[in-house]
């Protein structure tokens, strides 16, 4: 199977396991503080990605160095985790995947700034293409009632903004380590990160009296949304430009669609179906060689 298939299958299963954490995440939101979510959700994964690690030949000790990449890293991902969280405590589920389906566009100015990757004219008029739905569905598709960008939304995208970062700094960042390997290292620098910054908030928590939903919210993360979907970003981005490694962003707001459904919750109004619908063509014409 060719590299580059490879890489968008991995992209193709990551987008669905990221869907799952909006919806998943709204329930809990506001239940506890996201920085100490996060936190806790960080250190899961990392054990969950460290016994991976040991099982398939251990840390090289090439991958120590510069270990300064990690922290890099680690902090950007982990802001973007505590902001949507934070986000998602006033922001509907499919809205905020809409705002996660700007940051094919913002990565693909990243990854011309760090990498020089220079995206052709169909690339740039799909990558429009796609904000054009993600903005349709924020703002209810022109409904009168619909156009304001909430507060959990652009709390939100000022994380999407990390989110699109991240990625081209990983082909920036990465000498040659292995997929996992990188992860790992990227999630325990977040993992210290956020339980430094976030020890009051951890302290603050009553731990025993979470409800489940809260339980669910940061094993789902951590194992799905952060660990599985950490190495099959960092897989995937090894394997294909920033711009088409985020294009499966697109995917999200059906995705979550899925997700709200399977979980019991209604459809979105129909205003927006046509958004996510756009943004689905989007990905389509991203995809084409």
């Amino acid at each position: 199977m060719p590299e580059a298939l490879r890489g968008h299958l991995a992209m193709f299963l990551a987008s669905a396991l990221i869907a799952g954490s909006f919806p998943i995440g709204a329930a809990a939101a506001n239940d506890i503080s996201p920085m100490a979510l996060n936190a806790v959700r960080f250190v899961i994964a990392a054990g969950v990605i460290g016994v991976a690690v040991v099982l398939t030949g251990g840390v090289p000790r090439a991958a120590l160095a510069a270990p300064w990449r990690y922290g890099v890293l680690g902090g950007v991902f982990g802001c973007y985790f505590v902001l949507m969280f934070e986000g998602l405590k006033t922001a509907a589920p499919v809205s905020a995947a809409a705002v996660f389906t700007l940051t094919p566009v913002m990565a693909a100015g990243f990854g011309w700034l760090l990498l020089r990757q220079i995206s052709g004219a169909r690339i740039l008029g799909a990558l429009a293409l796609g904000a054009v739905g993600a903005l349709w569905v924020i703002f209810g598709g022109g409904d009168a009632e619909g156009a304001a960008l909430g507060r959990g939304e652009a709390i939100y995208f000022a994380g999407c903004v990390a989110h699109a970062l991240y990625t081209p700094l990983v082909r920036l960042l990465n000498r040659g380590e292995r997929a996992v390997v990188f992860t790992f290292g990227t999630l325990v620098a977040g993992a210290v990160l956020l339980c430094t910054l976030g020890a009051p908030a951890l302290a603050a928590t009553e731990w025993t009296t979470l409800p489940s939903r809260v339980w669910v919210a940061i094993l789902y993360t951590a194992v799905a949304a952060s660990a599985a979907s950490f190495v099959l970003l960092q897989y995937a981005t090894l394997r294909l430009p920033s711009s088409k490694v985020m294009a499966y962003t697109y995917l999200v707001p059906s995705w979550v669609i899925v997700w709200t459904l399977a979980l019991g919750g209604g459809a979105p109004p129909l205003v927006q179906l046509g958004g996510v619908a756009v943004t689905a063509a989007a990905l389509v014409l991203l995809l084409r060689d």
